[in-house]
Formats: C-alpha cells, sequence, structure tokens
C-alpha cells in the first residue's frame, strides 16, 4: 500500500527490481503520483524484507514486502516497470505481456530496432520478435507511439541527454559530419552493485573517462540519429564525475549550415514540451538545476570560424535519464496529463 493512500480511480503498478538505483527513485516518484498505487515491489538480493528496511527514506510512504522476481505475481498491477539488469529482463517482459499487462522496462533488451545489434554489444536476445513491437520511450520523439504501445523500452541515460540535444538538427538536416558526444556522469548511471572503481577513495576529487569508443550506449544513439536522418556516425566518450547524480552532455557538430536558424529549430520541436527547457545562447545547463527533476536543459554556440555548433544538455540521470522519463511514460499509457506526478523543482542546494 503506498503512504499515499488508496482509491478505486488509482492504477495498480509493480516495480520489479525496486532496490537498484532506478528502481528506487521510480518508487520516490511513484510515492506521490495521484493516479497510481504501487502493489508489489521486487529484489532478489533483499527478498523477504520489509522495503523500509532497505530504503529508510520510504518508512511510513509504503507498507510492501519486497518479493523474487516473480512476473507472473506482478501481474496482480495493471501496469509493470522492470528494472533490472539486461538479459534478466526479457522472461519477465514476456510473462508480463502474454498475462494481457503493459510494461515500462528500463534494461537495454528493447532499445533495438535491430536484434543483431543488440546481440553485438549485449549477447543473445532471448524474445527477438519482441523488438518489432517495443517503442523507444523518448516522449519527445516519440509520443504518439507510446500512447498506443504495450511494450515501451525506456532510453539508457547518455542517449537521453544527446539525443534531446541532436535530434531537432538532424531532423533538420544540419548535421553535415560526424558528431562527437562528450558526456559525463554521476556514479549512480553505474548502478548500486558494489565495484572496485566506483569507492568514494576511487571517485572522490577524481575524473576520469571510461568505455572510450565501446560504451553500450553509443549504437543506442546512432540507432535514434539515423532514424531521424542523420547519416553520420556518432564518436561518443562517457566520463565519470565525482557526484552522485546528474548527466551533462557536450556535442561538437560538424557542418552546420550558416543559414540554419537554431533558435527556430529548437522553439519547434520543444516549444511546447513540459521537460525540456530551450536555454539557448543564454548560462550554459548546469547539473543543480536538473538533480532530483525529469527535465533536460538545452543550450548552445556557434563557432563562425568552423561552422560547427556546440550542444550542452544536462539531465538527472535517474530523473529524465531513466525512473522520470519511465513515469512520462506511464502517463502516456494511462491517458495522463503527461506531467502528473514530475514538476517538482530541482533539489537544491
Amino acid at each position: 500500500m503506498s503512504g499515499a493512500g488508496t482509491s478505486q480511480a488509482r492504477t495498480a503498478v509493480s516495480v520489479l527490481g525496486a532496490a537498484g538505483y532506478g528502481g528506487t527513485e521510480l518508487l520516490r516518484l511513484l510515492a506521490r503520483h495521484p493516479g497510481v498505487e504501487v502493489v508489489y515491489v521486487s529484489s532478489e538480493q533483499h527478498r523477504g524484507k520489509r522495503l523500509s528496511e532497505v530504503h529508510s527514506f520510504l518508512e511510513g510512504v509504503f507498507d510492501l514486502t519486497l518479493e523474487a522476481h516473480d512476473a507472473a505475481a506482478a501481474c496482480v498491477a495493471d501496469v509493470v516497470f522492470t528494472a533490472v539488469p539486461h538479459a534478466t529482463a526479457v522472461p519477465l517482459v514476456r510473462t508480463v505481456l502474454d498475462a494481457g499487462r503493459r510494461v515500462l522496462d528500463l534494461s537495454a533488451d528493447f532499445r533495438f530496432t535491430d536484434v543483431a545489434e543488440y546481440e553485438r554489444w549485449y549477447g543473445r536476445h532471448g524474445a527477438p520478435e519482441l523488438l518489432r513491437e517495443a517503442v523507444y520511450g523518448l516522449p519527445e520523439l516519440y509520443r504518439d507511439r507510446i500512447a498506443g504501445s504495450r511494450l515501451v523500452a525506456v532510453p539508457g541515460c547518455y542517449p537521453t541527454g544527446a539525443l534531446l540535444g541532436l535530434v531537432p538538427l538532424a531532423r533538420a538536416g544540419a548535421i553535415g559530419g560526424p558528431v562527437v558526444v562528450d558526456a559525463k556522469s554521476g556514479t549512480t548511471g553505474a548502478g548500486r552493485t558494489a565495484k572496485v572503481d566506483q569507492l568514494f577513495a576511487e571517485v572522490q576529487e577524481n575524473f576520469r573517462p571510461y568505455g572510450v569508443l565501446s560504451h553500450r550506449h553509443g549504437p543506442e544513439i546512432e540507432q535514434e540519429l539515423r532514424a531521424a536522418g542523420c547519416p553520420h556516425p556518432a564518436i561518443f566518450v562517457p566520463h565519470l564525475l565525482p557526484v552522485r547524480r546528474g548527466i551533462l552532455s557536450t556535442m561538437y557538430v560538424a557542418g552546420v549550415p550558416v543559414d540554419a536558424d537554431l533558435h527556430r529549430i529548437y522553439d519547434e520541436a520543444y516549444g511546447s514540451e513540459p521537460f525540456v527547457i530551450v536555454r539557448g545562447e543564454g548560462p550554459p545547463p548546469e547539473l543543480r538545476e536538473v538533480r532530483g527533476t525529469n527535465r533536460c536543459v538545452v543550450g548552445w554556440r556557434r563557432d563562425p570560424r568552423t561552422g560547427h555548433a556546440v550542444v550542452m544538455t544536462a539531465i538527472d540521470n535517474l530523473g529524465k535519464g531513466a525512473a522520470g522519463q519511465a513515469v512520462q511514460c506511464m502517463n502516456l499509457l494511462l491517458g495522463l496529463p503527461e506531467a502528473t506526478g514530475l514538476m517538482d523543482p530541482a533539489l537544491s542546494p
């Protein structure tokens, strides 16, 4: 039972993988959502424990026990979130769909349209036929398709920040060469599993690139840029910041036509979007203005010497980069106002 109370008008939802960072953020958002009630939560590592034993900040908010991952049991709900590692999600999602429920999957298992591309980066796919119907869950790009879908593949955090900055240019035919995506993320982007290179002593007062030209989010970015009409490759280099949450992406875009009106391009793309703030040539985006939100701030600069544009975005990797975006997609599935439960301002300081 959610601490927000119950109502016949509320939609029952389940969260498979409720102990990881993405699942935890989902619970934080769903706890105050007026249109849903969380009825089932799971965690293999913590099964049998009260949810408040694992997440003390949820004491008095939820009265639920963490179960083992049981997709059939999760179907007591109308909508199921799967916030589990890649490959783990496939059998769970299949079971939920077979039961006639709708799924929002936060893993990478259904983000690719090409099974060969998925298997190149993640290994064998257990349900390739489902890739044809999965909808990429970026509402600013695929709102209408999401609303009518039964399987939403919530995008990766890095691709969300990159694509919201680049797709308007791609659709306008304003990208004339390879794009460099230079992105920096907080440590929660690596998940909650204990890793030596994520220890405080390894991260604090340090800054490093990782997965250079080999990160799994690179092909996801390229897939969606191709879908938007950009034939050029994206060179993607992620970095680890000594902060908990947030992604700042700086994209270097070659060959932008001299007469391309960036203000018009971005205003037409995002002028009515509730979660995209078009900063333009104003102060560059910062992590602190998106922390704890579902927002993306977009800014840019033009280099008159080279014809290049520098596009900058800031998102919260757990918000717009994961759980917030999943809830935004859920609102579309349920026919609710898209911003329901998501309009809180940034956490400050």
